[in-house]
């Protein structure tokens, strides 16, 4: 059986997805044939792979990390949150349903089997297999049925390695706490922990780590130091939502929607030295000074254009407008520009339709055809190559659409008022390129950087993996993973 190991954490948000990929290009820096895996996750901030389907942004890293093209196998159950209690569910790269949360039990035995096939697959040819958990194995009230985590483990016969997040506060009780809820079937699983996000001499918690293995019986791995470079990375959904980033002269701002989807759009933007980025918050007003407001995408276009007019961003972005202020919407955000949005068919929600906020001259009908594909071309205003990836459902038609910002093989993709004040597209992932962003940038007064953003991304996995090597016992963690349970 081909090595695997399962990263699980006390919580959500502790550094499981950030650690599961450092691991990953470790380990394959070591020269072994690694690939990620993530049974269940739950965002919207997903990734487009080469055959059309969807994953989760962090397995996508994790497979760069590895130094593999991701594939749907490697995250084989995504949940995309369309409102409170509902979530559409994306099974190995394809949309299978919505489902109510007090239904999603009733899928279960059906997704693991996907997710147990999935498996297989990426362990095919692999050396060593990363899995990362979701949420918590502590949640034992959603212990009966699960795939996320345990069940997943039991089922796949991988052990588990236990990640804490001292940054939080109380990693004693949590590691322990999450020991004294599991059963004794499930603690078995549990080879050992990791303590995460130390700040400061990792010596000062000697005590405590003797604590938690005395406590526990379960070997202790290391603790890693907090590792500030992980916001150069992509994030993975709306909880890691980065703060401000300040002292640019050309000062952007995005509005953070209810139902925010594939904000990595900002991620190049955030590290550029001439530019602040700041997300505008709900109860926040767009601030007066912006050069740029973002519209981003959205799982829900209809639900988050009521959602932006609650806040009042409506009259804020149309007092923007009037100033000459720069607006730009894209995918879900380009839709809410235009005069109207209708979803007759209720495939993001309630049919009916919604006016749009007017600010550009197109209207937008809902398809039940979902559009994922990744794409490249070129910026029509400087000649510049750009490519990412489309993920959306609907069409959009109008006269600002004979002004058009891309052409994407053979065909014009988004529109723009006649002033070229406000623009909308499709495209996500365009600022990823050096060349346009840099254009797009200077046109808004930014002085040109020499940022090569995915260099430097290359680089950045690269010290994680330098870190974790530093203060992790990889050469056990691997002999667990070879020995399994």
């Amino acid at each position: 059986m081909t090595a695997a190991l399962m990263i699980q954490g006390t919580g959500s948000n502790v550094g499981k997805s950030v650690l599961v990929a450092g691991l990953c290009r470790a380990y394959a820096r070591r020269g072994l044939a690694v690939r990620p895996f993530k049974p269940q996750n739950m965002s919207n901030n997903a990734a487009v792979t080469a055959d059309g389907g969807e994953i989760g942004r962090a397995q996508a890293l994790q497979a760069r990390a590895a130094g593999v093209a991701p594939s749907v196998h490697m995250n084989p159950v995504l949940l995309k949150p369309e409102t409170e209690t509902g979530a559409q569910v994306v099974l190995q790269g394809k949309r299978l349903t919505h489902a109510k949360a007090r239904d999603y039990a009733a899928l279960k035995p059906r997704l693991l089997e996907g997710v147990l096939e999935s498996f297989a697959r990426v362990g095919d040819g692999a050396e060593l297999v990363l899995v990362e958990g979701a949420g918590s194995p502590a949640e034992v009230n959603l212990r009966p049925g699960d795939i996320a985590n345990m069940g997943f483990a039991h089922a796949a016969l991988v052990p588990v390695v236990l990640v804490g997040d001292i940054d939080r506060g109380g990693v004693i009780a949590q590691i322990v706490g999450t020991r004294a809820v599991l059963s004794s079937e499930d603690r078995n699983l549990i080879k050992g922990f990791i303590i995460n996000k130390f700040r400061g001499d990792p010596e000062l918690f000697d005590d405590g780590y003797r604590l938690i293995r005395e406590q526990t019986g379960w070997r202790g791995f290391g603790v890693v130091p907090w590792f500030a470079d992980a916001v150069k990375l992509p994030a993975e959904d709306a909880a890691d939502i980065r703060p401000a980033t300040a002292g640019g002269a050309v000062k952007i701002v995005c509005l953070q929607l209810s139902r925010i989807a594939n904000f990595d759009d900002l991620d190049p933007l955030r590290l550029e030295p001439g530019v602040s980025v700041e997300m505008v918050r709900p109860g926040q007003p767009v601030p007066g000074d912006a050069d740029l407001v973002i519209v981003p995408g959205t799982k829900s276009t209809r639900g988050d254009l009521a959602y932006l007019r609650e806040q009042g961003w409506d009259i804020d972005l149309a007092a923007h407008r009037r100033r000459g202020g720069r607006i730009l919407g894209i995918c879900g955000g380009y839709q809410m520009l235009g005069r109207s949005v209708a979803d007759p068919e209720g495939i993001e929600g309630a049919p009916g339709a919604s006016e749009g906020l007017g600010l550009l001259d197109v209207e937008t009908v809902m398809t039940p055809e979902k559009q994922v594909t990744r794409v490249a071309g070129e910026d029509i205003a400087s000649g510049c190559p750009v490519e990412g990836y489309e993920i959306h459902i609907g069409r959009t038609e109008g006269a600002d659409r004979v002004r058009p910002l891309f052409r994407i093989g053979g065909a014009e993709e988004g529109a723009q008022s006649p002033d070229g004040c406000v623009a909308g597209a499709y495209l996500h992932g365009l600022f990823s390129g050096d060349a346009f962003r840099r254009a797009y940038l200077e046109g808004l007064g930014a002085a040109a950087s020499g940022l090569a953003y995915e260099a430097e991304v290359e680089a950045t996995l690269d010290r994680l993996a330098d870190h974790l090597e530093a203060h992790l016992d990889l050469d056990g963690l691997l002999a667990v993973a070879r020995a399994g349970v």
